[in-house]
């Protein structure tokens, strides 16, 4: 079943000199029980598509679509009650930075508590629901690997560390079972050992609860284990999208190519202080875009023809927008 479908998502800031196109028309469709993953550098977009997907821009950003679907509904034409009724019910996001993004002045089972629909405790008689919310929001700890719960429900999140505000976030977001999680960037800034239990919690609610999955991430490695699609970003623009594998094993965009190979290979052995890969250049600030494709001043394969904007191409079972794709992925 096809949970979200977006067609040509643009996404432009008003400045007092120009318009400046943050996301260049943006296709993205994600079915229900699956996990997309949402990569690129820092910059490229992925966290104004999942914002925008949830109706979280300011009114500095203008967004536009030819439609973005909802299990069939066009969330573009709802009026702002509406859309925020349905996402608030179906879509659930967590936040980069979740010590910023949590109540200081509340501590955390009233946070989570407040989280809790009043649905899912209508069949408790009304003297008893005050007992069954803080009975639930020990549960949601409890699944989000939180033991010392009590410790945790009586503090503030200044009090908290980095890793275990962000699994109260998570459990916050899943109080209402929403049908899709976007994760933006969930394990920034956290300890090895806390990203690798946050990516585990996040595989569960997918494989136990068919919760669709939108990532956004830069941790390779971590979602290329359990990621069926993919989509990789560069300044706004798609350049490669299709099956997690497939563009692993397979790409044919040189971006795609230059982000696999900057992932170092243990199992071959790496030398002391041998150079990993890395894309030369810097990705370049949104006032200073490049015309045509975004990539071409750091393109190894670039050309004059790189001036206009590659059309999407289909190929290999995945799409691309590059005017001289790899062969067979070199």
């Amino acid at each position: 079943m096809q949970l979200l479908d977006i067609r040509n998502l643009t996404i432009e800031l008003k400045t007092a000199d120009s318009v400046i196109r943050a996301v260049d028309r943006i296709n993205l469709s994600l079915k229900e029980g699956e996990v997309h993953a949402l990569v690129g550098e820092s910059g490229s977009g992925k966290s104004l598509i999942a914002k925008a997907i949830v109706g979280a821009l300011n009114n500095r950003w203008t967004v536009t679509a030819d439609r973005m679907h909802w299990q069939g509904v066009d969330l573009m034409r709802l009026s702002p009650e509406k859309r925020r009724k349905i996402v608030s019910k179906d879509i659930a996001m967590i936040y980069q930075e979740p010590s910023l993004c949590l109540d200081p002045t509340a501590n955390i089972e009233d946070q989570i508590a407040e989280s809790i629909p009043d649905e899912f405790l209508k069949d408790v008689s009304i003297f008893s629901r005050r007992s069954a919310r803080k009975h639930r929001v020990i549960a949601l700890l409890h699944k989000v690997g939180i033991r010392d719960h009590e410790k945790v429900m009586s503090s503030y999140p200044h009090e908290l560390s980095e890793g275990i505000c962000q699994k109260v976030m998570i459990a916050m977001a899943i109080a209402r079972n929403p049908k899709l999680l976007i994760a933006d960037e969930p394990t920034t800034a956290l300890e090895t050992t806390t990203r690798a239990q946050v990516f585990r919690l996040l595989k569960s609610l997918n494989q136990l609860k068919n919760m669709s999955v939108l990532m956004i991430s830069h941790e390779l490695e971590e979602i290329a284990d359990w990621s069926h699609t993919m989509h990789v970003l560069y300044c706004g623009q798609m350049v490669e999208a299709g099956p997690t594998a497939s563009l692993f094993n397979l790409p044919l965009h040189p971006y795609t190519q230059a982000l696999v190979k900057s992932m170092p290979d243990f199992e071959q052995g790496i030398t002391h202080k041998e150079a990993l890969y890395a894309l030369k250049g810097t990705i370049p600030p949104l006032a200073h875009l490049p015309i045509g494709c975004r990539l071409g001043p750091r393109c190894p394969q670039a050309q004059k023809a790189c001036v206009v904007t590659p059309i999407v191409e289909r190929s290999h079972g995945h799409a691309y927008a590059c005017h001289f794709p790899l062969i067979k992925g070199k």
